[in-house]
């Protein structure tokens, strides 16, 4: 699967890098830069991320999470991740880091989802450095509160689907 997805993802920059080679040669060569230059400075976080994830996942005590996150902590489990979702800041190299080191450090694959799920909705920075600054406020927590479900659901359809 990770091959076909590889494979998949080298098959769009290919297509994309050929519609702009198209449009102009100039084109072509500023979004080379702009994408390799992206990748260099990308690269070392995720470096760090994945290899913070590791020492995090060793350090993490199983027993508590087990006990707090794990398969059979049942909604308040749900609840916990939902907030961890929430008070996790930084980007997809920290919140995913996160997730990773939980489940093996013995969380079960719904609390997961359910963190992850809340990191991507409700992540406290963004939505007080972002939202709060851009949207009016009602908005804001209209959109939170339609939304407080969804981790719960994600986590229950996991359950529901199976083993992920």
């Amino acid at each position: 699967m990770n091959l076909f997805v590889d494979l998949l993802l080298w098959a769009i920059a290919i297509v994309l890098a050929v519609i702009a080679g198209r449009r102009s040669h100039t084109l072509l060569r500023t979004s080379t830069r702009e994408g390799v230059m992206d990748c260099v400075r990308l690269i070392p976080r995720i470096m760090l991320g994945v290899i913070g994830a590791g020492y995090i996942a060793a350090l993490l005590p199983q027993e508590t999470v087990g006990r707090w996150l794990g398969a059979d902590s049942g909604f308040a489990g749900l609840a916990i991740a939902t907030l961890g979702g929430f008070v996790t800041p930084g980007g997809p190299v920290i919140g995913f880091s996160i997730g990773v080191a939980a489940l093996k450090g013995g969380a079960g694959a719904p609390q997961v989802i359910a963190y992850t799920t809340a990191w991507a909705l409700f992540a406290f920075q963004r939505l007080f450095i972002w939202e709060l600054g851009v949207m009016p406020p009602r908005l804001v927590w209209l959109r939170v509160a339609a939304s407080l479900p969804i981790p719960f659901l994600a986590a229950l359809g996991a359950m529901l689907i199976g083993r992920p």
